[in-house]
């Protein structure tokens, strides 16, 4: 490619789509700096589920395509300079529920790849392995267990500034600002209006908004009278997801020294605590959204526009009952949280991605890079890999191009991650006294 060729490109959103998606650019230009990034603040950007203290890192899925794609981000994480000093293997052992057959399915995946590196584990032996971390985990309404020492999990706000360091070194740009609105000519959009009136503007947009994206195109789209059928909300909406962190103390770090990720069904997770904190990570996967009707009347799904640590009494005391009460009990049960947060993504009906470029004729240099739905910072290397061939006008083949592509219908059920759809909306479980925040 020659460099007066590169197009320029701005990528609103400093997340993990738009942070991997910037470094792949950088490795590509010529002339990196035609590649600016933009974000409300600097990495890793808050608030962002990108801006974690850990998130994990596992190839075990029933969907033999993510499955694939984890095996690649996982030897990333293994090996990049960049990564690996965030990543810790410490395996994960998985509980399955009565009645359901997700254990099986993942594992049946490893089997197909003829590498399975799973083992059976009791549920009458989960005492006694890890140094007895999980004595006391209720197991009722569980039928087995299984152990898989491939997976672990990482320092996410670390890893994310790392990659978006190394960028950035390469000489891709960091603005810091929030877009008040985009500027729309009669072809495309050619640029954005920052808050503070600045002006940025590029060949191509990449809007990499997360849980945010609605929000973001939502007055662009009432402009160009975009029916509700085609608006970005079918394709990816906000939902939310409460996490508790316990501090521990020296004593209880040693106990958790050989601790793995302990998945609890489809219930949570708890992650183990890094060494520079000491917080036990407890989330509550039974996930909400939050729906408002904008000025023009569209009904769209928004994180909560405040500090993301205020959590509601109910959906705290919802969290400590179906997790913080039942798994690991002897090291959170009965003890103050040291902080909450509310975790936003944007979920797709499937859980795929969505890395393709707007189908509105008028939008035609606008492309998107959402729709982590709670599994997709292990991606955090590889996923800009493949939105960076949608921006050079590049297939990823058949079945990638399919999956992450724009879907003319919405379609619920199975998919990637399918337990995180929402039942609910946050209002159900938000305090009357908080009840203004909504």
């Amino acid at each position: 490619m020659e460099q007066n060729s590169e197009p320029s490109i701005l990528i609103i959103g400093a997340g993990i789509f738009g942070t991997s998606t910037a470094y792949h650019l950088s490795l590509e230009y010529k002339d990196p700096s035609r590649i600016t990034i933009l974000d409300r603040t600097p990495s890793p950007p808050e608030p962002a589920a990108s801006n974690d203290i850990n998130k994990i890192i596992r190839a075990d899925y029933s969907s033999p395509f993510y499955c694939d794609l984890a095996y690649e981000a996982l030897d990333a994480w293994a090996t990049w300079p960049e990564l690996k000093d965030f990543y810790y293997r410490t395996g994960w052992v998985m509980l399955d529920e009565e009645g359901s057959d997700l254990a099986e399915r993942i594992r049946k995946v490893f089997r197909d790849r003829n590498h399975d590196p799973t083992e059976d584990v009791k549920l009458s032996e989960l005492n006694q392995r890890w140094k007895g971390i999980l004595e006391g985990t209720e197991t009722k309404g569980f039928k087995d267990a299984y152990w898989n020492p491939e997976a672990g999990w990482c320092d996410a706000a670390a890893a994310t500034s790392a990659l978006m360091r190394a960028a950035m070194g390469r000489g891709v740009n960091y603005a810091v600002g929030e877009v008040a609105q985009f500027h729309l000519n009669d072809t495309r959009v050619d640029g954005v209006e920052l808050s503070n009136k600045r002006h940025l503007s590029a060949d191509k947009i990449l809007v990499s908004t997360g849980a945010w994206t609605s929000s973001l195109l939502s007055p662009l789209e009432d402009r160009l009278n975009i029916a509700e059928t085609d608006r970005i909300e079918q394709q990816a909406s906000a939902a939310g997801v409460a996490v508790a962190h316990y501090r521990m103390s020296d004593a209880e770090m040693v106990q958790l020294s050989e601790m793995p990720v302990v998945v609890y069904g489809g219930n949570g997770e708890v992650i183990p605590p890094p060494k520079h904190n000491r917080l036990l990570k407890f989330t509550n996967s039974n996930t909400f959204t939050n729906t408002i009707t904008t000025k023009s009347g569209h009904r769209i799904s928004v994180p909560l526009e405040q500090d993301q640590h205020i959590v509601s009494s109910r959906l705290k005391r919802e969290t400590e009952q179906t997790m913080v009460d039942r798994v690991m009990p002897t090291f959170a049960r009965g003890k103050e949280a040291a902080y909450w947060r509310l975790c936003w993504d944007a979920r797709t009906p499937t859980q795929d991605w969505l890395l393709d470029r707007h189908p509105n004729p008028r939008l035609s240099n606008l492309f998107l890079a959402v729709g982590g739905s709670f599994h997709s910072y292990k991606f955090l290397p590889t996923a800009g890999k493949y939105m960076a061939n949608v921006l050079l006008g590049r297939s990823n083949g058949p079945e990638k191009d399919k999956a992450w592509g724009w879907k003319s219908t919405r379609s619920e059920g199975g998919g990637a991650h399918p337990k995180t759809a929402p039942k609910r909306e946050l209002r159900d479980v938000w305090d009357d006294d908080l009840g203004s925040r909504l």
